[in-house]
């Protein structure tokens, strides 16, 4: 497998031959910057954690230069940011105990490029060479405009598969935006309650993002732990950890589907449910 970029780089923590330990990936994360792959595909993470068969493979896209950087990490250039955030990425695969660790070295700018096709190209053959039955990535609707770019990349990659090649289930993962005014009928529900130490182990690792200004450790913890209370207002949790998903799974199995309408129609429906509410509460 050839990659667009001579700087991107395709990891083994377990040190197995590379083509082995792609064609051993059974859950696909494909996430825009160094860590967001530990905050929303924690799911794929931990089902292939203790396991023999199954097997998380990671995709970073971006290299981490317009990363936020305060406290001891102020006067990093942007070299410096790249080569400390691709390490950290690495080690989380390390402690996560991933299958394989690609990180593509794109610049923001290249990956949000409507007309620049090497990131859907690069991610075509790595789900060629994979064969996931699980793909995680950013949801659409997420307020990143780099996230968009990636999952749009990722939905563009897996409509040129040959049927036979797509994933069985693609969902769209909370990072920028959560999906908490998602219909309860749509959302992907992954518990993520068992094994809460690897969780903050592996968040814990980014540490040129926690120290460098941002909790984002903290502020996932408390979303996942909100999600799995607020899920339902008149039972006890049934969760004590959750993160919702959007199912993307439509968008790749029938290629007719408008991606934008697709979307927007999970909004059109959180909207009828807040007008319906209040309109029945008005007498109208």
């Amino acid at each position: 497998m050839k990659l667009h970029n001579p700087t991107a780089q395709i990891y083994v923590p377990d040190n197995a031959h590379i083509e082995d330990a792609l064609r051993r990936v059974t859950h696909l994360g494909i996430g825009a910057h160094q860590d967001d792959l530990e905050f929303m595909a924690f799911h794929g993470i931990l089902a292939c954690y203790h396991s023999d068969e199954l097997w998380f493979g990671g995709v970073t896209c971006t290299n981490g230069a317009g990363s936020a950087r305060t406290g001891p990490y102020a006067n990093y250039s942007d070299a410096d940011m790249m080569k400390v955030r691709r390490e950290e990425q690495n080690t989380a695969a390390i402690v996560g105990k991933y299958g394989v660790m690609i990180q593509l070295d794109y610049p923001s700018s290249a990956v949000k490029s409507p007309t620049d096709t090497a990131l859907k190209n690069d991610l075509k053959d790595i789900l060629i060479e994979t064969r996931p039955e699980i793909v995680y990535t950013h949801n659409p609707a997420d307020k990143h405009e780099t996230h968009v770019a990636v999952v749009v990349a990722a939905l563009q990659a897996i409509r040129e598969l040959k049927p036979d090649q797509r994933p069985q289930q693609v969902w769209g993962c909370e990072t920028w935006r959560d999906l908490d005014w998602l219909p309860d009928a749509d959302k992907v529900l992954m518990d993520v309650s068992a094994h809460e130490n690897l969780a903050a182990a592996l968040e814990g690792i980014f540490d040129s993002q926690i120290a460098g200004g941002k909790r984002y450790d903290l502020a996932s913890q408390g979303r996942r732990r909100a999600n799995a209370t607020f899920l339902e207002s008149h039972a006890a949790d049934k969760t004590t950890l959750q993160i919702f998903g959007m199912d993307l799974t439509p968008l790749v199995t029938n290629d007719k589907l408008d991606i934008v309408e697709y979307v927007t129609g999970f909004i059109d429906k959180f909207k009828a449910d807040v007008t319906q509410k209040l309109s029945k509460r008005l007498g109208r």
